[in-house]
């Protein structure tokens, strides 16, 4: 018996209801769910695979996106001046080793996010992720 292929989604494990934001709240995109409920899905969270914990100080880029970090002319800085660069683009590679291991056919990220937004100013994840080829929606 041969079980026909599925299409597979890395997705931001935020949207899917789970404890990864940076303030450790739940924040679910009933949307997202819903889109994938027949799908095959993997959760990631760049920013807890690069090291961080959760709950975490929240985090902006400053002085450019997310291409600007990968190239090292921007930071990722916390509310209290910490520069956590290193672990957003460890992240985001994380991400980008799972995404090139199986055949996704997409990856789904939470909008507005210093790693996964991939509209306007780009997160470092989405930025590599683009990069990369690797198709993308945000919610």
């Amino acid at each position: 018996m041969t079980i026909p292929p599925a299409d597979i989604y890395l997705v931001s494990s935020c949207l899917m209801g789970l404890c990864t934001r940076y303030d450790g709240k739940l924040k679910a995109s009933e949307e997202c769910r819903l889109l994938l409920q027949s799908a095959v899905w993997i959760p990631i969270c760049p920013e807890q695979l690069g090291g961080l914990p959760t709950p975490r100080e929240a985090a902006d880029i400053i002085g450019g996106d997310g291409h600007d970090v990968l190239a090292g002319r921007a930071k990722v800085i916390t509310k209290s001046g910490e520069d956590v660069s290193r672990q957003f683009i460890k992240g985001a590679r994380q991400v980008l080793a799972i995404a090139l291991s199986q055949k996704i056919h997409s990856v789904i990220l939470k909008s507005h996010s210093p790693s996964c937004g991939a509209s306007g100013k780009s997160g470092v994840t989405a930025a590599l992720l683009k990069e990369n080829g690797i198709h993308l929606e945000e919610f």
